[in-house]
């Protein structure tokens, strides 16, 4: 059976979602299709491109996720990103953060719909992979119901058919980033809505989903789902993917089996066990050693002595406890 590329989505996550994040994330679903942090149009045409975005080949499906607002500098951007080798090219409109504010890009383009369309126009004239926007349902005073499918349907009118909505307004005078992703109500039905009347389009849901049976029900209306702080804080839940969403045969990945071959990727890297490690404090979630994880890694994971053989060593010992326990 073929599915449809954006039925399980990874988030991205500025901080967390890099390179590393996302190689352990794919050791523990080859199917789910993940995101880099935001990068912003002008580091990658200025900055070390390299350092911003090398990625491993087994990312794959992997999307490059840009902010900016400058429709020639997201343009030549996007181009950069294709030629880099990512199979999809996101304009971030859904970004909160003050430093996005600033900078013009992020969710205060959700007021500037016919910018944003010109943006998105310019970066798939740019590429000949697929780009997509990702946004809130609206912002401070509008009122989603109203602005959403305006919204929608210019950035249609612009060519673009994949659109991941995260289903809550950005508050961003009086909300923090944080509170952003927590505090305004959730809507999945004006995005049920806007997208039962737009069947040619495809929508992606974001927001609020927790766990796989979430994930399981919205993909009864949705097209895809994507999830964020969950699969990031409790990483593990990313092993129940592929034969849950893609009726993958085999079997899933335990986690001594990611822990082995995380270090050994830090050790052909070369680079500390920590760039890694920081990003698995949650794959004990649950089980017993839990804990002890998340101290060790925490407590140890920075030091000279925190190699890929330690931490496999770790990782033995809290296995180990988690199955005596079982």
């Amino acid at each position: 059976m073929t599915y449809a590329p954006h039925r399980f989505c990874v988030a991205p996550m500025i901080d967390w979602t890099d390179r590393y994040c996302r190689f352990v994330h794919r050791q523990l679903s080859k199917h789910a299709r993940l995101y880099t942090e935001m990068i912003v149009d002008e580091a990658i045409l200025r900055g070390d491109r390299s350092h911003l975005l090398d990625f491993d080949t087994e990312e794959h499906p992997l999307a490059l996720q840009l902010g900016g607002s400058d429709s020639t500098k997201m343009a030549a951007a996007a181009k950069i990103g294709a030629e880099w080798g990512y199979d999809e090219i996101n304009m971030n409109i859904g970004c909160p953060s003050d430093r996005v504010q600033s900078g013009r890009f992020g969710a205060c383009l959700m007021t500037s719909p016919d910018l944003v369309a010109d943006c998105l126009k310019a970066m798939q004239d740019a590429v000949d992979i697929p780009v997509t926007a990702k946004c809130r349902i609206g912002v401070d005073d509008q009122e989603p119901a109203e602005i959403l499918p305006r919204f929608i349907d210019r950035l249609a009118e612009a060519g673009v058919t994949v659109f991941i909505v995260h289903a809550r307004k950005a508050w961003l005078d009086g909300l923090s980033p944080k509170e952003n992703r927590t505090v305004p109500p959730l809507d999945y039905l004006l995005v049920e809505e806007v997208a039962r009347a737009r069947p040619h389009l495809t929508f992606v849901l974001n927001g609020g989903i927790e766990d796989l049976d979430q994930a399981a029900s919205h993909l009864e209306t949705f097209d895809g789902v994507m999830l964020g702080r969950a699969a990031y804080e409790r990483p593990f839940i990313l092993s129940r993917i592929d034969t849950r969403f893609f009726d993958s045969p085999c079997e899933a990945p335990d986690r001594l089996t990611v822990i082995k071959a995380v270090a050994a990727k830090a050790a052909v890297m070369d680079v500390p066990i920590w760039k890694f490690a920081r990003h698995m404090l949650g794959l004990f979630h649950g089980e017993a050693g839990a804990r002890d994880w998340r101290r060790r890694i925490s407590e140890e994971g920075r030091d000279r002595g925190a190699t890929p053989d330690w931490f496999i060593r770790l990782g033995t010992e809290i296995t180990a406890r988690s199955r005596a326990a079982a």
